[in-house]
């Protein structure tokens, strides 16, 4: 209850951020609602239809209410619902990032662990090193290179875009998520690497490890009974800022590979100044990213009771 407490207290503040950065924007919103060559009555009649005119309390409290409703507005260029535009430009963004993650995943853990356990040796080092390059290149550049590579040399793959039908083409639709979603996995993959590695590094020096050996058991066996839990926690902090990176930098892998996401819907909202996108992009990643956080730190607490004894008051 605390935490959600919390949650609910850091959206708020983050609606409170958004409403006045949007506020100190220069430009009247009544005047890209209505595009050049407006007349002084026009503009006034926009603003009184858009609530600007009205004091900031007054718009900061429907700004809330409407947020309490999930009503985020009509967008300035196209006039449909802003929660509807979101709903359609996540079926990209959200696919995009969670295959993104998972693959990540699948190549940093194991790679993570053998770094680890056989550092000295040669290929553990490789590992090592080839994850430091990894996280040195920038995702525009690596997502780039792929599209040379595999969509102009090799002819496998398309160097972007998305099918028109969307999801109704799911072969399609995989089909051009593939490049995309290997950029995403090779960056985080690379920077989750390096932590899983220190984690392991961490749990095989323990003196849990060497007490559970000296007992009998084997190397192999103590590190999964013992080693992978306490391990897992400081990695669970760190798979949710990646999480939220990963969704955060969708903005860059879009653009590079044309896809109508939601990086692309902010990008154009700022471009044609339509504030309801722009606010309702901001207030959907800011929750987005919260609850990744929240999430993370309930899991902490659900694998380590350590975590669940401090919050409790001394007797």
């Amino acid at each position: 209850m605390r935490r959600l407490v919390i949650l609910l207290l850091s959206l708020l503040i983050a609606a409170m951020v958004l409403f006045a950065l949007l506020r100190l924007l220069p430009g009247d919103p009544a005047n890209a609602l209505l595009g050049v060559g407006a007349t002084p009555e026009q503009i006034a009649a926009a603003r009184a239809q858009l609530g600007s005119d009205q004091p900031l309390g007054t718009q900061f409290i429907n700004y809330l209410n409407s947020l309490a409703r999930f009503d985020l507005g009509t967008s300035f260029v196209s006039h449909a619902p802003v929660l509807d535009e979101i709903g359609n430009r996540m079926a990209v963004t959200l696919p995009l990032t969670l295959l993104g993650f998972v693959l990540a995943l699948v190549i940093a853990i194991p790679l993570g662990v053998i770094a680890a356990v056989k550092s000295q040796t040669w290929y553990g080092w490789l590992i090592s090193v080839v994850s430091q390059l990894g996280i040195a290149i920038p995702v525009f550049w690596l997502g780039i290179l792929l599209v040379t590579v595999f969509a102009i040399n090799l002819r496998l793959l398309p160097s972007g875009g998305f099918p028109l039908r969307g999801w109704q083409n799911p072969l399609e639709a995989i089909t051009g998520l593939l490049l995309p979603v290997l950029t995403v996995a090779l960056v985080i993959g690379a920077s989750l690497l390096r932590y899983v590695r220190a984690a392991t590094l961490d749990v095989i020096d323990s003196d849990y490890i060497r007490t559970a050996r000296a007992l009998g058991s084997g190397f192999t066996e103590a590190l999964i009974k013992h080693g992978i839990r306490n391990g897992s926690v400081p990695i669970i902090s760190v798979l949710g800022i990646e999480l939220a990176s990963t969704f955060l930098g969708a903005v860059v892998v879009e653009r590079v590979f044309t896809l109508p996401g939601m990086g692309s819907m902010l990008l154009l909202a700022i471009q044609q100044r339509d504030y309801p996108n722009l606010q309702g992009v901001l207030i959907v990643s800011t929750l987005l990213v919260l609850l990744i956080g929240f999430a993370a730190d309930m899991l902490q607490r659900l694998i380590d009771p350590r975590l669940r004894d401090r919050v409790q008051a001394p007797t």
